[in-house]
């Protein structure tokens, strides 16, 4: 931070207090996790400098010979990793890898089915208002009424719409999706299968999630939530997808470059290659399983205080939790937390009966909590500290009289209200101080 320190102290301290914030908190938002010290390296490295529009022995700028070698590299061991045909690592989000597939595949009004958001899906699979669906035709499917996936009705909604592209992926649905099921359901109306694996790709990774390399045409995923890299994003091709159509790769590159985006990042890009070389390592499966066991222990800590869970438990890092019977809406919850120094998120649930601003449901995730090394003992500490600061602030607006807790000042009441919270956050931050941020993996 010297340089950071002598040339902008106003960002320098900004980049401090947030360093010290995650320090002392907790992460259990699913999408969040903890970068290694070397993939934060590469990402603040020289090659931030460099521009090289195009691919590698295919530039539109000279002096991209190194270059050239770190993203063949990166694309090789991506390859390995996933099992995959072919990879471009040039995707600078999820958002636009998952809008490149589209771009490559689909002429504007055609049709794209995906899981609903409200049902535990991703705003770029078709959400209403969302570039997915402004520019092709989203049908979206939904889980039953117990938030699970009904891939019988699935199966007639794509006989019914006809979709071009069918999206098995999730944000938010905590069970195992059966890649083979959406891959006969595909085949049945002629559809490309598109996984996107962004919160799964370090499980799958590690071989504790099934892959859906065999079934699926195409596979994007983000490299920063259980992969543990950098914010970036890769989409993958399987042999699958290469029988169904020899030209996929082109048309996903030129998706890319000159379809939506510019020169790469090749940062970043190197980040993701380190990542992918930790990804392969037996610490990292390890590591991937223990995720697994801590949210499951999470989970069924959960139920033992009466916390009502979607589909009634886990299969994979997250948990989604609908407090409807602790009659506290999803904001009020989440913002109680954080003050207590957990951080999740609010979240709608399946049929939810609020609005998605302010929803009925939580999400809480173990990859960054894993990353500090806490295992049964710990995961069994932060439900109790959950299940006190929900409790506390359930208590505190029954004495409030409080009906409602859309506006934002009667939140911040009951917040402020509920003594607590501040002692829960010291216990809080003295665990953290028994398993600091290392990022030497």
């Amino acid at each position: 931070m010297k340089f950071i320190n002598k040339i902008d102290p106003e960002i320098a301290t900004l980049i401090e207090l947030e360093e010290k914030r995650q320090k002392e908190t907790l992460m259990m938002i699913p999408s969040e996790n903890i970068a290694s010290y070397a993939v934060e390296e590469a990402m603040g490295s020289i090659l931030g400098n460099k521009y090289g529009e195009g691919y590698p022995q295919r530039r539109y700028y000279q002096g991209n010979q190194l270059i050239d070698q770190l993203e063949t590299l990166v694309i090789e061991r991506a390859k390995k990793l996933f099992k995959v045909e072919a990879v471009n690592v040039q995707p600078l989000s999820g958002s636009p890898a998952n809008f490149a597939v589209y771009t490559a595949l689909l002429n504007p009004g055609n049709t794209i089915m995906g899981l609903s958001l409200s049902s535990g899906g991703h705003l770029t699979h078709g959400a209403p208002f969302t570039a997915s669906s402004k520019y092709f035709h989203s049908v979206q499917y939904n889980t039953d009424k117990n938030g699970w996936i009904d891939y019988d009705e699935l199966l007639a909604l794509a006989k019914k719409s006809k979709p071009k592209i069918i999206i098995a992926s999730t944000t938010a649905y905590a069970r195992i999706l059966d890649w083979k099921k959406f891959s006969e359901i595909a085949e049945e109306v002629s559809a490309f299968l598109m996984t996107d694996i962004s919160h799964l790709a370090g499980l799958i990774a590690a071989g504790v999630y099934p892959s859906p390399a065999p079934y699926a045409h195409i596979i994007t995923t983000t490299t920063h939530k259980t992969l543990r890299g950098p914010r970036g994003a890769m989409i993958m091709t399987t042999q699958k997808g290469l029988n169904k159509d020899p030209d996929l790769v082109k048309k996903i590159n030129k998706a890319i470059i000159p379809g939506i985006q510019g020169g790469p990042h090749f940062n970043n890009i190197a980040g993701i290659g380190i990542a992918l070389k930790e990804a392969s390592t037996s610490n990292f499966k390890r590591y991937a399983a223990q995720i697994l066991k801590n949210a499951q222990i999470i989970a069924s800590e959960l139920i033992k205080y009466d916390f009502n869970l979607i589909t009634g438990g886990t299969d994979s890092h997250l948990i989604l939790i609908d407090l409807r019977n602790k009659c506290l809406l999803g904001n009020t919850a989440a913002e109680g937390l954080e003050v207590a120094g957990i951080i999740i998120n609010r979240n709608g649930i399946p049929y939810d009966p609020n609005p998605p601003f302010y929803p009925s449901g939580i999400r809480i995730g173990t990859p960054g909590v894993t990353s500090r090394g806490m295992k049964k003992k710990e995961m069994k500490i932060i439900v109790k500290l959950i299940n006190q600061t929900i409790n506390a602030l359930i208590e505190t607006k029954i004495k409030l009289k409080i009906n409602s807790e859309k506006d934002k000042i009667i939140r911040q009441e009951i917040i402020r209200k509920t003594s607590s919270l501040k002692q829960i956050n010291q216990t809080v931050k003295q665990l953290c101080r028994k398993f600091p941020l290392v990022k030497q993996y």
